[in-house]
C-alpha cells in the first residue's frame, strides 16, 4: 500500500516537507503557527500503531518539528498534540503559541473562525520552514 494523506489534512494545509518518516504540513490558519506531520505509513491512527523501530525517529521528527517552529514564530509556547478524533489518520499536531492569541490559554480547536494565509505570506512561510527542517 502506499501513502496517501487523508482529504481533510490535504484540504486545510500547506504541503511544508517530507522528512524520512513524516510529511510535514503547515495548517492554513494564520492566527496561529501550526504544523502537522504525519507519518508515510498506511492503516495508523494512534501512536501505539507506530512500529517499535521507528517510534525514536518519530519523536525526534516531531522535536526537530518543534524547535524549527520555534525559531521562525519565536513562539513563547509548544502545544504538541495527537487527538485524531476527526481525521482517523495519525497525525501531530506542532502549535506555536502565545499569551496574546486568540486562544490563550484554552486549546486552539474550536476558538473563532480560521483566517487563512495570503498566498505569498503562506508561500515564504512554507518556504522558510522547509529550508530550517532540511538544514
Amino acid at each position: 500500500m502506499s501513502f496517501e494523506l487523508h482529504e481533510r489534512l490535504a484540504a486545510d494545509t500547506f504541503r511544508v516537507a517530507d522528512l524520512t518518516l513524516c510529511r510535514v504540513l503547515l495548517m492554513n490558519d494564520r492566527r496561529f503557527p501550526w504544523l502537522i506531520l504525519v507519518p508515510r505509513r498506511e492503516g495508523l491512527r494512534d501512536f501505539d500503531d507506530v512500529a517499535a523501530a521507528e517510534k525514536a525517529h518519530f519523536h525526534s521528527e516531531i522535536d526537530l518539528a518543534s524547535a524549527v517552529l520555534r525559531a521562525a514564530t519565536g513562539a513563547e509556547k509548544m502545544n504538541v498534540a495527537a487527538l485524531g478524533n476527526m481525521v482517523p489518520q495519525l497525525h501531530v499536531h506542532v502549535i506555536a503559541r502565545f499569551a496574546a492569541d486568540a486562544a490563550w490559554p484554552a486549546p486552539v480547536w474550536g476558538v473563532g473562525t480560521a483566517e487563512p494565509y495570503a498566498a505569498a505570506e503562506a508561500a515564504a512561510l512554507v518556504e522558510k520552514l522547509a529550508q530550517a527542517l532540511h538544514g
